[in-house]
C-alpha cells in the first residue's frame, strides 16, 4: 500500500474511512458522520486522553466527519477545514448534517448573548472566523444584532460574510499581536506559528494546510534566501517554524521566544534562530 500522512488520512489498522478501501489496509471500514464543533473551541488529541498531546484546534461552527467513538467519551474525527485527524471531546461536537453558515466572526473575538442586549452574561465567546448561521438581524436600543442559530445573538459589527476576502494577510496576523503562543492553537485564547499562517490565509480566501511542513511544502512558490528579494506576506520557514514578512526590515511570528505573537527585525529574528540552531530553511511566496 502507498504510504499515508497520519495526520491527515482517517486510518488506523482496526479501522479506516470506507473511501480509503483499496488504498490503506485495515480490519474494518466505516462511513464517516457529518457533525459540527459547539464548544467555542475543541482540541483535537493525538490519542483519547485528555494528556495526549493537541497539536491542532476547530473552532465552533466548523464541520468535520465521525469515524469511531470509544466508551470514555471520546470521537475519532476529522475536520472538513483542513483534514486533519485526532480524538476530540465527544462532547464538543453535536453529529448530524449542519446548517450552512452565512457569516463568520470578524473581530479578533465575539460574544454570543442570550437577548439583544451587551447588559447580560453572554453563553458563549466565539473567535475570529467561526462560522455562523443568521436568522435575521434585529435592532435594540441603536444596536444592530445577528440573530444566530448558535442559541443567541452577536453584535452584527462583529460578523462579516462567510465568503468575506481580507486584502493582507500580514494586517490579519498582526491584529493577533500580544495574543499568548500555544502550542497547537488557533483560536483568539492562544495561537501557534502554523496556526496564525493558516488563520491569516484563511482570511483572505487562501486555502492553507495546518503545519509547517505542509505549508512549506504546498504552498506558493519558492523564492531566495536573499532578504533583499522578499516581499510582504513571504513566508519564512525554519525547521517546525514559520513567520510572515511584514516589510524590508520586520516579520510577525508567534514565537514561543516571547510565547506570545510578536513583530521581530528580520536581521536580529534571522541571527538570533540560527544561533539556536535553525538556519533558514525556505521562502514561499503566496500572494
Amino acid at each position: 500500500m502507498a504510504p499515508f500522512d497520519p495526520r491527515l488520512t482517517p486510518a488506523r489498522p482496526d479501522l479506516a474511512a470506507a473511501h480509503l478501501k483499496g488504498v490503506v489496509e485495515a480490519e474494518r471500514w466505516v462511513e464517516g458522520t457529518p457533525a459540527r464543533v459547539i464548544e467555542a473551541v475543541a482540541p483535537l488529541h493525538r490519542a483519547p486522553r485528555p494528556d495526549a498531546g493537541v497539536d491542532t484546534e476547530a473552532l465552533h461552527g466548523e464541520t468535520l466527519h465521525v469515524y469511531d467513538e470509544d466508551e470514555e467519551g471520546w470521537s475519532w474525527v476529522q475536520l472538513d477545514r483542513d483534514g486533519y485527524v485526532g480524538w476530540m471531546p465527544a462532547h464538543a461536537i453535536l453529529k448530524g448534517e449542519a446548517p450552512a453558515a452565512t457569516l463568520r466572526v470578524a473581530t479578533l473575538a465575539t460574544f454570543v448573548y442570550p437577548a439583544l442586549t451587551i447588559k447580560q452574561p453572554p453563553v458563549a465567546r466565539l473567535s475570529f472566523l467561526s462560522p455562523v448561521r443568521s436568522l435575521g438581524e434585529r435592532e435594540a436600543n441603536g444596536r444592530r444584532f445577528v440573530v444566530t442559530s448558535e442559541g443567541g445573538a452577536i453584535v452584527a459589527d462583529h460578523l462579516e460574510p462567510i465568503d468575506a476576502r481580507r486584502p493582507d494577510p500580514v494586517a490579519v496576523a498582526e491584529t493577533f499581536l500580544g495574543l499568548p503562543y500555544l502550542w497547537g492553537g488557533r483560536s483568539s485564547l492562544g495561537i501557534d506559528c502554523s496556526g496564525l499562517v493558516q488563520t491569516a490565509l484563511s482570511a483572505c480566501g487562501i486555502a492553507c494546510p495546518r503545519d509547517t511542513d505542509q505549508q512549506e511544502a504546498g504552498l506558493g512558490a519558492a523564492v531566495p534566501l536573499d532578504p533583499s528579494l522578499w516581499r510582504r506576506g513571504d513566508l519564512l520557514f525554519w525547521p517546525g517554524h514559520v513567520g510572515m514578512v511584514r516589510d524590508a526590515e520586520s516579520f510577525v511570528h508567534a514565537t514561543g521566544h516571547t510565547m506570545t505573537v510578536t513583530i521581530e527585525g528580520l536581521a536580529e529574528g534571522l541571527a538570533r534562530i540560527e544561533a539556536a540552531g535553525s538556519p533558514l530553511r525556505a521562502v514561499r511566496r503566496v500572494l
